[in-house]
């Protein structure tokens, strides 16, 4: 698995992400907009909109030390997303970066 750090935030490549989550349970969180989202997703992905991480990532994340793996569109908002996290006590979540580029396929509603 590739591991880096970027501003404090844990970054893996797709391989190692895919790898993982067939490997065990984990929480997938899409941060893009619900349109985005929409037009296209990574099965089992629960939304949680960048914008909305600071007031609702407790309903929708309510265990801190569950495995969580957060992807956007280019990987930006994932970074960014990964940081609040771990800011507010989420002490596993990792950016995967971006689903432009995602080669295991996407799903919808």
């Amino acid at each position: 698995m590739i591991f880096t750090r970027r501003a404090g935030t844990k970054r893996i490549d797709h391989k190692a992400a895919k790898e993982i989550m067939d490997a065990r349970e984990v929480i997938l969180v899409d941060v893009r907009t619900p349109g985005e989202y929409a037009q296209g997703y990574i099965e089992g992905a629960v939304l949680l909109p960048l914008s909305q991480i600071r007031t609702d990532a407790e309903k929708i994340l309510p265990d801190k030390k569950a495995e969580i793996l957060v992807y956007c569109l280019s990987g930006s908002r994932s970074r960014t997303a990964v940081s609040r996290l771990s800011k507010a006590g989420y002490s596993n979540a990792t950016d995967i970066g971006g689903i432009m580029t995602w080669p295991y396929g996407l799903t919808s509603s």
